[in-house]
């Protein structure tokens, strides 16, 4: 490489406007899945004072993670840091509830151990939990790296800016895409290759509400696609496998695809 290629790689190194590398992000969040979750945890924490340690530690990493960031646009690096580290014990909270939904979702689940030790779907949704939060704080580079260690190591693509409620279950998951204007509601179970996704991609409609709306205790099974901002599943609806649904259906819809030899496209039963 010439020297002129060389000086001008030197002078993007030596930009300050960076975040940190995806290595640091990946390694922090596993450390802190880890202090959440014992069962994650590499290190087995033995004294009240070794946990203590440890939380110190993860406040400083933390800390330094959003000092590295300038692309923010939310409040102060110290304000930020000191409610993400606050809002935790929510985060806890309701990853416990999300650990439950895939335990009771799931008849294969021997236990809650199994589920944090081994599911992608809760690796998945944790990594989005965490990156919610720095989403809506502004940090939306650093947001994005957090899900998307998780989109490569488990599959499963939650973009941090989706609103997602409380027991959501995934269930296997490789191949689930979910938009970043996705609403979902509570107690909500989704199948592997599911996409929630947007019918414009125009850069003009980034503002606009481009996914789909899913209501409390919606089923969604395997290779389904709901696509578009104005597509709401009511509430308890089931949709079906390989689904194609570009518009609403209300609450108790029963959603399937159809394929015989001289009837092909979607029947829909309501109860």
């Amino acid at each position: 490489m010439e020297k002129k290629h060389l000086q001008t790689l030197f002078e993007e190194h030596l930009k300050s406007e960076r975040c940190p590398s995806p290595a640091r992000v990946t390694a922090f969040f596993n450390r802190i899945l880890g202090f959440l979750f014992p069962e994650f945890s590499e290190k087995q924490i033995k004294t009240f004072e070794e946990l203590e340690e440890q939380s110190t530690l993860l406040k400083e990493e933390f800390s330094v993670l959003l000092r590295k960031c300038s692309e923010h646009t939310g409040g102060s690096e110290k304000d930020v840091a000191s409610g993400f580290w606050k809002a935790l014990p929510d985060i806890r909270e309701a990853l416990l509830k999300d650990i439950q939904a895939i335990y009771d979702g799931d008849p294969a689940a021997k236990s809650l151990t199994e589920v944090i030790r081994t599911y992608p779907g809760f690796y998945a949704i944790t990594s989005y939990r965490i990156a919610h939060y720095l989403h809506n704080q502004g940090y939306k580079l650093l947001a994005r790296m957090f899900t998307e260690n998780a989109h490569s190591r488990t599959g499963i693509d939650i973009h941090p800016g989706a609103r997602i409620g409380e027991y959501f279950c995934i269930d296997h998951g490789t191949g689930i895409v979910i938009g970043e204007t996705t609403h979902i509601g509570c107690h909500v179970k989704i199948y592997q290759g599911v996409t929630l996704g947007a019918l414009s991609v125009r850069k003009e409609d980034a503002a606009v509400k481009r996914h789909p709306t899913i209501e409390d205790y919606a089923v969604i099974y395997a290779g389904a696609s709901i696509l578009g901002g104005d597509t709401i599943v009511g509430k308890h609806s089931i949709i079906g496998g390989n689904v194609w649904l570009t518009q609403s259906v209300p609450a108790y819809s029963r959603i399937s695809y159809v394929a015989h030899q001289e009837n092909r496209g979607m029947e829909e039963v309501r109860k």
